[in-house]
């Protein structure tokens, strides 16, 4: 006989072991195995037909996998049962362990593997029914009594083991998933050497090495920043970015890094060499990205060529996020201004060297109501013309001439000369931000 593996400590066995007991004092066991071991096939067939019959998700899988394992599961009881009621002892249930991982990674539902049991419990007492022998003088409705309480503690038992075990694994597959997630986050967004053979490994079996992809990386946060310090409120928006961005083809790698939450987005650029490229991939990322709600800021890259080139749209996505506002929250980096992108890079770097005469003069503007630099920018988007700028501004065109005067008397800069102009503008704006 084989000897059995012990289960969890946290599975009780004597509900099933008293039961056992019962059915030797009644004669049942072991006298019963030999006749449900000749009919253990034919049993087999009964429980994986009833469980097909009456449980759905069997019926509609589409892993060409279940319904041979379910078969081949039904025959394992069959077997622990037959062992059971020839004399064996309660113990040997890694069978039910496996079948349980087995689910997990498959992601089939716990729900449904828990209703086969039930489902099976009652072929089970008829089968044992069937053939059930009783010593002398035991009644039928003892034995049947019996007979029911043995079904009920023993798929109690399987059950019991089953949900542990499925749920177990199920966390093992997050913990792991989210492992390889994270290492994928860090390669992509870091750069890597394709020189590394791991590497290329990781990347490969994960479909970033395809040919003829395109890439792009999206970053969101709150808008209030201090909100993504929070574990769960950063997690809602990273499921808010995944839910939408899940409505596209191709591959999406959605998480959390630095109290944003980053999204990697990919997809076929063109079917072969010799077919027309697609959309590109930022512009149908783009509406999808609208769709996530207002309390959300959203910057964008531009569609790169390969993983190597993820770095540098994790870049362009870090600038766009900066210039997301509520009242545009969701920021291309492709629609940004050059002359915006210009003082940006500026704005810090260039502080502390502006010349006096920009504080003078913003100063001066400040006293004047505003009006100096928003004559500089009406005579700017004018194309220089101080008759369109005056009109814009609802002023006589000599308002206009005294303005710049005065800028001149300031800063020692004609603004009617370009390089004058875009000076004063630049240092201005620098300054502002």
């Amino acid at each position: 006989m084989q000897i059995p593996q012990p289960v969890p400590e946290s599975v009780d066995l004597k509900p099933l072991s008293a039961v056992l007991a019962t059915l030797v004092d009644l004669g049942t066991v072991p006298a019963t195995g030999p006749a449900l071991a000749a009919d253990a096939a034919t049993v087999q067939q009964e429980l994986a037909a009833e469980i097909l019959e009456r449980v759905p998700a069997f019926r509609v899988t589409a892993n060409p996998d279940i319904l041979p394992e379910l078969a081949a599961h039904s025959g394992e009881h069959v077997a622990e049962i037959v062992r059971l009621l020839g004399g064996g002892t309660p113990g040997d249930l890694a069978f039910v362990s496996q079948h349980a991982q087995r689910r997990a990674e498959q992601r089939f539902p716990l729900e449904a593997t828990l209703h086969a049991y039930r489902c099976g419990h009652k072929v089970i007492y008829n089968w044992i029914r069937r053939h059930a022998v009783a010593a002398e003088g035991v009644g039928e409705s003892e034995l049947g009594s019996a007979i029911a309480d043995f079904s009920i503690e023993y798929t109690d038992l399987i059950s019991t083991v089953v949900a542990a075990d499925y749920v177990a694994h199920t966390r093992a597959l997050a913990e792991a998933e989210g492992d390889r997630r994270s290492e994928l986050f860090g390669v992509l967004l870091g750069g890597f050497d394709e020189s590394d053979g791991r590497v290329a490994r990781l990347l490969r079996r994960a479909g970033y090495l395809e040919q003829r992809q395109s890439y792009c990386v999206a970053l969101a946060r709150s808008v209030d920043a201090r909100e993504m310090e929070k574990p769960t409120r950063a997690r809602r928006m990273a499921d808010a970015v995944g839910n939408v961005l899940s409505r596209l083809p191709g591959r999406q790698l959605v998480g959390v890094r630095d109290d944003r939450v980053v999204a990697i987005i990919s997809d076929t650029r063109r079917l072969s060499g010799w077919t027309a490229p697609q959309t590109r991939l930022a512009d149908r990322v783009y509406p999808e990205l609208l769709r996530i709600g207002p309390a959300a800021l959203i910057g964008m890259s531009t569609d790169v060529p390969s993983t190597s080139h993820i770095p540098k749209a994790l870049a362009e996505a870090e600038v766009a996020l900066d210039f997301a506002t509520v009242s545009e929250r969701v920021v291309r980096y492709s629609s940004i201004p050059v002359r915006q992108m210009v003082l940006r890079q500026a704005r810090d770097a260039l502080q502390a060297s502006l010349p006096a005469w920009v504080d003078e003069l913003l100063a001066a503007d400040n006293a004047a109501g505003g009006t100096l630099v928003a004559t500089l920018r009406a005579y700017a988007d004018a194309d220089m013309n101080v008759l369109r700028a005056a009109k814009a501004l609802a002023v006589h065109a000599n308002t206009v001439y005294g303005r710049l005067q005065k800028i001149v008397d300031l800063t020692g800069l004609d603004a009617r000369g370009y390089g004058a102009l875009t000076e004063l503008l630049l240092a201005t704006d620098c300054r502002q931000a």
